[in-house]
């Protein structure tokens, strides 16, 4: 980074918060920022009276532990195949991971095209990808379904935990975490979804809300429109990513809107969210592995005494969890917060204090 640039954006912060006069927390709803934010040293460079809370903005932390223990289950079978990205397969279940079976059916994919070329190669398997991620995965997955239907690949399932942004958002303000002042908003699902998206939570809850990529002055950019912006007494959903258009992708949300709709699915630390679950329309159920095994997701709790859940609000940071840096480390995760790349508990462990 060039440090009079640097040295620019703090002073713009410093006078805005000045002005303010009273320290403001801004939640990083992606974990894609919080890791950017530590291995940059970005929070070090930020002035005194602004925070920075990590939000549920990690595809596999957000997956509830039912969803978890479903996919276990169907990894238990013998007619089945699982494909999955890397994250998911460490993450504990209730009893075990899909790490610790040692099945010959599982395999790591690193997109969709490799599931389907999966599901190519054994036509006498129930090919499972496990679809998690936010609106930025998502297309992805509607794609796979299309390509799927095209091709005939009627052994072709999902076992569904896309999540949306939105919702999730709007829930945490609604009660789970109101003390949030603004959001630095993810990059990559603003591509999708578009800047103007943001535009309720920034005029129903006076929230200013702006999306960022992940480059360091970027980040800094946006954290000082955010500070500006509550100077200023506005609350404005904006971008400074140039990628992101106000009205998104229109194709990805097209392919969304053709497989998709939303529904009150679960999260972990946030529970059931109104319309922050995505599930396939009736006409595709087929490809829903669990109407196509007839089972359901499992209630399941979160292990007992994990801060996972609080650490996705924002209501509480890793080191306040007792196993964490002790029980919980990333060569043992008690949480999935420890289990994936943009966990916020494995970017403490990894750059915090080391």
């Amino acid at each position: 980074m060039k440090p009079a640039c640097i040295e620019l954006l703090q002073d713009r912060m410093s006078q805005a918060v000045r002005q303010i006069g009273r320290p403001i927390q801004i939640m990083e709803v992606c974990g894609t920022h919080t890791v950017a934010l530590f291995r940059h040293g970005i929070r070090s460079l930020l002035p005194e009276g602004i925070r920075l809370l990590s939000g549920p903005g990690c595809p596999v932390c957000v997956t509830d532990q039912g969803t978890i223990d479903a996919l276990i289950e169907l990894a238990c079978r013998d007619d089945t195949l699982i494909a999955t990205y890397g994250d998911m397969i460490r993450v504990p279940g209730s009893k075990t991971s899909l790490e610790k079976l040692h099945r010959s059916n599982i395999r790591l994919v690193l997109s969709t095209d490799d599931a389907l070329q999966a599901a190519r190669r054994h036509p006498d398997k129930i090919v499972v990808f496990a679809a998690v991620g936010f609106e930025t995965t998502a297309p992805a997955t509607a794609v796979a379904l299309r390509q799927a239907l095209q091709e005939g690949l009627d052994n072709f399932t999902i076992l569904c935990a896309h999540k949306l942004v939105i919702p999730a958002m709007r829930a945490l303000l609604e009660g789970r975490n109101d003390k949030i002042d603004a959001f630095l908003c993810p990059g990559h699902v603003s591509v999708i979804i578009g800047s103007d998206a943001y535009r309720p939570i920034a005029e129903e809850f006076h929230r200013p809300c702006v999306a960022a990529g992940f480059e360091p002055l970027q980040i800094l950019e946006g954290i000082c429109r955010i500070c500006e912006q509550i100077q200023s007494g506005q609350a404005k959903a904006e971008s400074v990513y140039p990628a992101v258009r106000p009205a998104g992708n229109p194709v990805a949300l097209a392919m969304l809107e053709r497989f998709f709709e939303p529904w009150d699915g679960p999260w972990r630390g946030l529970g059931c969210i109104p319309g922050g679950t995505l599930r396939l329309k009736k006409e595709y159920e087929s490809f829903d592995v669990l109407q196509r095994l007839n089972r359901t997701i499992p209630p399941s709790p979160e292990p007992a005494g994990c801060l996972c859940g609080q650490i996705l609000c924002g209501l509480a940071e890793p080191d306040a969890c007792p196993f964490f840096a002790g029980q919980c480390t990333p060569d043992n995760p008690i949480g999935p917060c420890m289990v994936s790349s943009e966990g916020t508990c494995s970017a403490w462990y990894k750059y915090k204090g080391r």
